[in-house]
């Protein structure tokens, strides 16, 4: 096994980072999703348009050209301009699956608790269990009620943001001096 001495500092960093942008999301709501929702729409603009490009090319060296890049690069496009005019689209989109990811990423999390008491001990295990038991029953809670979860999704990005942030500053602590 690979011997590490010192903080986890991956762990550290991240829980950092994770902890502040939990903050930012408290102090500029809304922020979060739109410029995910900017992004998300360039990227499928420019994607698009990748796909296009790479059907062009391909119909001039072969004479043929993959036709699924075509389609892929037209709906591509369509949906990130869609994005881009219309931001709400995403915001419910990801009121649908923010709740499967959560469980999905709790479970996860709860699948390597063995681990992670072994590695950075009870206070880490502890608290790891209780974040990921209330993540999968708020993921849960946000399927049967996705309008609820639209209304609270800052802050409910912004709290687990912050506990997944702490989870980690835990968890860099607790490798200190591990070997």
């Amino acid at each position: 096994m690979k011997r590490r001495s010192g903080f986890g500092w991956l762990e550290l960093t991240a829980g950092i980072l994770l902890v502040i942008l939990g903050i930012r999301t408290f102090v500029h709501p809304g922020s979060a999703i739109s410029g995910v929702v900017i992004v998300y729409g360039i990227t499928a603009v420019l994607t698009g348009i990748a796909d296009m490009v790479f059907y062009i090319k391909m119909e001039q060296h072969t004479g043929f050209g993959p036709t699924i890049s075509l389609i892929s690069g037209i709906l591509s496009v369509m949906a990130g301009i869609m994005l881009l005019v219309y931001p709400d689209a995403l915001k419910w989109i990801l009121t649908l699956l923010l709740p499967v990811w959560f469980i999905a990423h709790c479970i996860s999390r709860l699948s390597h608790l063995h681990m992670i008491r072994i590695t950075a001990g009870n206070l880490s295990y502890l608290f790891s269990l209780i974040v990921n038991v209330l993540g999968v029953i708020l993921g849960f809670l946000m399927i049967l009620n996705p309008f609820i979860s639209l209304l609270s999704m800052d802050w409910i990005i912004g709290i687990y943001l912050i506990l997944i942030g702490i989870e980690s500053i835990l968890m860099g602590l607790g490798r200190l001096g591990a070997n």
